[in-house]
């Protein structure tokens, strides 16, 4: 079966530090998948937060984002209590969204890649729009 292969950036402008919960154990013990989902939505919040701004609101009261497709690609395995850290970078920008690239470690040992694709959109209309100025400002203020 092909295997979609995901590969590291080379850098990411983003961490947040996160500590395996039970609740993120499977029935073999480990960090299950959809626990992996729920951590880098964790991050993604976190990274716009430090922007000013949330997934619901870009900059302009109306635009948030709304997530068009999702990798993960396993690594090795993540146990209770682990700590990790998810190390995150936006790019591959178009006029209507990004790709968010994650890294998830365990002190040096990579855990799992992930890559969403997020497309901007207009909670008032209910639509795809473009991004707004102030998030895409901020990001190029942050490193990009």
């Amino acid at each position: 079966m092909p295997r979609v292969k995901l590969s590291e950036q080379p850098h990411y402008e983003f961490t947040h530090r996160l500590t395996v919960r039970v609740t993120d154990l499977n029935y073999g013990a480990h960090l299950a998948n959809n626990a992996v989902i729920e951590l880098i939505h964790e991050a993604r919040a976190q990274l716009f937060r430090a922007l000013g701004f949330g997934e619901t609101n870009l900059g302009d009261g109306r635009t948030g984002i709304i997530m068009g497709d999702l990798v993960i690609n396993f690594k090795r395995e993540g146990f209770l209590f682990d700590e990790l850290t998810i190390h995150s970078h936006a790019g591959e920008f178009t006029r209507q969204g990004f790709r968010l690239f994650h890294k998830i470690t365990r002190g040096s040992s990579l855990l799992a890649l992930v890559e969403t694709g997020l497309v901007a959109f207009d909670y008032v209309e209910r639509k795809p729009t473009a991004l707004p100025a102030p998030f895409l400002q901020a990001l190029e203020n942050h490193g990009h």
